[in-house]
């Protein structure tokens, strides 16, 4: 039977990772902990776990996480973060092909828990994921923090049934920070690219983003919860924007002054 490479990333994640690690139980022959010097008990449990665990300087979400993959002993990498699970149903998917891999890559959906409520709607479900792939195939790409797995051309994929539940937020507070950081992230990175944002670029983005999450993905089928989750992630696209255009003036400002 192929072996499979489980792979993880960590920091601070004591309250997700030993359940993380229970649900590789029997998938995985192997799991790799790369930590980013967590200072909470994530490495305690994941030592009791026996698990490969790497103490390795974080240098962005991408990098991390091809060289996660690097340090895989087999092809085959099962790709989770700290706080997600596999189903029941996923590991008995996982297990049925585990024999004889005819794909080079497997996308899973993922189920989002938000504030202690499955998220079955808008654009967080199925919210599908390229996570058990033959690392020699293809590789982590993408703007930080919105990593993904992108296989080579010529590489073929399919969609297992069942899902990977995943803890999102515990509260509205976590969501509007993580969104703060994160979309300080996105902007540095579209600004890095060369992407440039207008006077109305953030504004129509923020819309946009909640019209397709809320009425074309049927978010409001998740009551008060859904439309509190879909007004946030819009704001996320009008703060990433906006940081981007603040970015772009406050380099022409510093051009000017030079001259």
């Amino acid at each position: 039977m192929p072996k499979i490479s489980a792979v993880i990333i960590t920091y601070n994640e004591e309250l997700f990772i030993g359940r993380c690690l229970e649900s590789l139980e029997g998938i995985a022959d192997e799991i790799i902990v790369v930590d980013s010097f967590s200072t909470d008990a994530t490495e305690k449990i994941c030592r009791k776990h026996g698990v490969r665990f790497i103490k390795h300087e974080f240098e962005g979400y991408v990098e991390q996480k091809n060289f996660a993959a690097s340090l895989a002993s087999w092809p085959h990498v099962l790709s989770l973060d700290a706080d997600e699970a596999l189903s029941e149903e996923l590991r008995k998917s996982i297990l049925k092909i585990k024999d004889n891999f005819e794909y080079d890559g497997y996308i899973f959906n993922r189920l989002n828990n938000y504030c202690g409520k499955w998220i079955k709607h808008s654009r967080w479900y199925p919210d599908r994921h390229l996570r058990l792939f033959d690392k020699t195939k293809g590789k982590w790409i993408g703007p930080n923090p919105h990593d993904r797995f992108r296989l080579n051309p010529g590489s073929r994929s399919t969609r297992l049934k069942a899902d990977i539940h995943h803890w999102y937020y515990s509260s509205f507070e976590e969501h509007l920070d993580k969104v703060n950081r994160f979309s300080t992230i996105s902007a540095g990175e579209y600004y890095k690219a060369g992407r440039k944002a207008g006077p109305c670029t953030a504004s129509l983005h923020m819309l946009w983003s909640f019209f397709r999450s809320y009425i074309l993905r049927a978010g409001f089928l998740d009551g008060y919860l859904g439309f509190t989750g879909c007004t946030i992630s819009a704001w996320a696209s009008f703060l990433k924007y906006s940081k981007l255009r603040r970015l772009h003036l406050q380099a022409k400002e510093t051009g000017n002054k030079k001259l």
